[in-house]
């Protein structure tokens, strides 16, 4: 299978060769003067792309995005974000003054990011394709990846496989740090379990107890995933399951599905699918009448729901996102992410795209006070419990599965009366704590391996 490679500032060349790899690359600032590399105090052995990608002058970061497909405008959210957090490592900005190791600009440990990014087209093998040659041809120190939890189980695999980490930016997945955890895999953004313990006590304030819910699930492991949490969470307020509805990733036609659940008696409908899927599957339970016969969740937001489905459709809609860019009156460093964002592409970020940002700000600070590129060193620092501010707000990872410890906004749709611009379409009926929303570690199914595990 082919795998599509987005080329970036493809007149420079490097000390790896990328036009002869036929590798995309970034290199935001490449061409000004470069601090003087840091001599480490301490020799380590060869481990994945270290040595040997971090003894030139810069260091190469790979970007794993679904740029076709049904998630492709979060993939591009996620793309445009990693080229404005380089961007910002490499020549400073409010948000890394912020941060005490970053301060300084000029990098990483005095080296310059370039970078790459790949289409996946929501696919594991593809995604794989890529993140392999990034590693053996551009000597790639760390990934940033997914949406499809999939997607992002896969590149785990591999950055455990070959020793190189990967912050999986977009997954929801359980399973991404349960069952499937990975010593060089970190995921930042909020699971499925954690939206959901979010979501459950403020809907049932808001619906109340003892209801019907019917799902539409989409048959993979975001869904299931999902379909379980929201399940387990809800059926402690007396909800039951009213019909559940598995539907492939990327269905067009969702008539088979919505007949069925709007023959179900529920009171409730939650809508999990994501992107492209959510809207056309929205889009037709209007016409079979689903939001007249039952309340309407979508328990994950996509990024471009707003814009998508609009204010008409939205207004009263719950669901939660990792991050929504109304935060920025919360978290001061979301105000400058945001103003530089939408400065630099003409629209406010959407939670992607935050959280490749937050991503990679997590591996930089990581790899300052570690002051090494050597992995296992890099993830003991990542492991610390460190708190770091970002744009949302001060997080860090649990050491035991690598679970991102962030707020979850919980949000609702506004009508078009409240709304201040054209992208307001949500406001936050309650922002909650990420400690609060933890699976306990005996419950995740992660048995973390060693960081020497093949």
């Amino acid at each position: 299978m082919s795998t599509n490679v987005i080329r970036k500032g493809a007149a420079l060349t490097t000390r790896r060769g990328l036009l002869k790899a036929g590798v995309g690359f970034g290199a935001a600032g490449l061409l000004t003067s470069i601090a003087a590399p840091r001599v480490w105090a301490k020799t380590y052995p060869s481990m994945g792309t270290y040595p040997e990608g971090a003894q030139g002058k810069s260091v190469f970061a790979a970007g794993l995005f679904p740029l076709t497909g049904p998630y492709a405008a979060m993939g591009h959210d996620e793309q445009r974000s990693l080229e404005l957090v380089v961007a910002h490592l490499n020549n400073g900005s409010k948000v890394t003054e912020a941060v005490p190791s970053l301060r300084k600009g000029g990098g990483v440990l005095g080296k310059k990011i370039e970078f790459g990014v790949a289409d996946t087209q929501t696919q594991p093998n593809p995604a794989v394709q890529a993140a392999t040659r990034f590693i053996s041809e551009n000597k790639a120190m760390v990934m940033t990846s997914a949406v499809s939890s999939a997607v992002a189980v896969a590149l785990d695999e591999l950055a455990q496989r070959k020793k190189v980490i990967n912050m999986a930016a977009t997954t929801a997945s359980n399973a991404t740090t349960g069952k499937n955890c990975e010593r060089f895999g970190f995921r930042l953004m909020a699971d499925n379990y954690m939206l959901s313990q979010a979501l459950a006590p403020v809907l049932t304030k808001q619906l109340g107890r003892n209801l019907k819910a019917a799902y539409l699930v989409p048959d993979y492991t975001f869904g299931t995933s999902l379909y379980k949490s929201l399940t387990d969470a809800f059926g402690k307020y007396g909800w039951t399951v009213a019909s559940e509805q598995l539907a492939p990733l990327g269905t067009t036609d969702f008539t088979s599905y919505l007949l069925d659940i709007g023959n179900s008696g529920a009171d409730v409908m939650f809508n999990e699918t994501a992107g492209a899927d959510s809207v056309t599957s929205t889009k037709q339970a209007i016409q079979f009448g689903i939001m007249k016969k039952m309340k309407y969740v979508i328990p994950l937001f996509s990024g471009f729901a707003g814009k998508d489905l609009g204010p008409d459709v939205l207004e009263g809609l719950y669901g939660t996102e990792p991050w929504w860019w109304g935060e920025q009156d919360q978290y001061p460093l979301a105000r400058y992410f945001v103003a530089d964002f939408e400065k630099k592409y003409n629209y406010k970020p959407r939670f992607p795209a935050a959280n490749v940002y937050n991503s990679m700000i997590m591996w930089a600070d990581a790899v300052e006070r570690a002051g090494t590129f050597y992995p296992p060193e890099v993830i003991k620092a990542l492991e610390s419990g460190q708190k770091v501010d970002t744009v949302a707000g001060k997080v860090w990872f649990r050491a035991a599965d690598h679970q991102g410890v962030s707020p979850v906004p919980v949000l609702q749709g506004k009508s078009k009366s409240e709304m201040n611009g054209a992208e307001d379409f949500f406001k936050m009926v309650e922002v909650v704590p990420g400690e609060q929303l933890m699976q306990p570690i005996e419950q995740t199914g992660c048995h973390m391996p060693p960081i020497e595990a093949t």
